[in-house]
């Protein structure tokens, strides 16, 4: 039985794309128009792991995953980056100065702004998903409207590239996270990075001994972010990643921060893919 994958968006997505080059192509996929959504799909058991997003390179942090992954007791089981390459594709047989409309996800629009600086007379509309504007396209045979998706969705959707790498910045690279409900157990030797939620005291210098005693365990601090306690206002969650060569190092790091702060979780324990 092939694995039921949850991915954000449709077939033709970064998600489905890093889905494929994370499990293959026989899996199963599961197609969310959210990630609420695709949290209630591993809550209820319709899908067996996810693929979401968590942050990118140029437009930093996606916050609200963070607090999902947490609030809903997931587990990070792994990671994957993949480059981002934003296409503008139409209708076969549409040029470009036939566009009127460019439609797709806020963040494809964000970092691909630069680019309609040249056609001012474009508008811009925000979209659930970059892929299915795509496949709308092709569906409803719609003229002068554009995507801006990824080359598979050109593929699957039989669309015209009319203009390719659109991106403002062109090193652009999002990190996904691959969770499930279920801890995923790899031998000792093979954990080699972590997520981790702690909470500190409102003191001088409480979070700068957390990441001391990171430092003094010879943990390599990747990514530290702050969330609001919703509960408590003007208190924040941090959510750290740390990658070590030696597991027992952060076994000795997690028996300490659990005693320095407060509510101290492992959201997952994994390979680090970045050297």
């Amino acid at each position: 039985m092939s694995l039921k994958i949850a991915i954000q968006g449709i077939k033709g997505s970064n998600h489905h794309q890093v889905a494929k080059d994370y499990f293959g192509d026989a899996i199963e996929l599961i197609e969310c128009l959210s990630f609420d959504a695709l949290v209630d799909k591993l809550l209820f058991k319709e899908a067996d792991q996810g693929v979401m997003a968590i942050e990118n390179s140029i437009a930093g942090s996606i916050i609200p995953n963070y607090a999902l992954v947490n609030h809903n007791n997931l587990h990070i089981i792994g990671e994957h980056y993949l480059n981002i390459h934003h296409n503008l594709m139409v209708l076969k047989g549409q040029k470009i100065e036939d566009i009127t409309e460019v439609s797709s996800h806020p963040m494809a629009l964000l970092q691909c702004k630069e680019y309609f600086r040249q056609y001012p007379h474009i508008k811009l509309v925000e979209d659930v998903d970059t892929a299915e504007t795509a496949r709308r396209i092709q569906d409803q045979k719609l003229k002068h409207v554009a995507a801006i998706a990824p080359n598979v969705a050109a593929e699957l959707y039989g669309l015209d590239i009319v203009a390719g790498d659109i991106q403002t910045i062109k090193n652009n690279a999002t990190r996904f996270i691959i969770v499930k409900t279920k801890n995923n157990v790899l031998p000792a030797a093979d954990i080699t990075k972590a997520s981790v939620r702690f909470i500190t005291d409102h003191k001088r210098g409480s979070l700068a001994a957390v990441l001391n005693v990171m430092s003094d365990c010879r943990l390599n601090l990747t990514k530290i972010q702050s969330l609001p306690v919703i509960e408590t206002p003007w208190k924040y969650a941090f959510f750290v990643d740390v990658t070590f060569t030696e597991y027992a190092d952060f076994t000795k790091a997690k028996s300490l921060l659990n005693i320095m702060s407060e509510d101290f979780k492992v959201l997952g324990e994994y390979k680090n893919v970045r050297q």
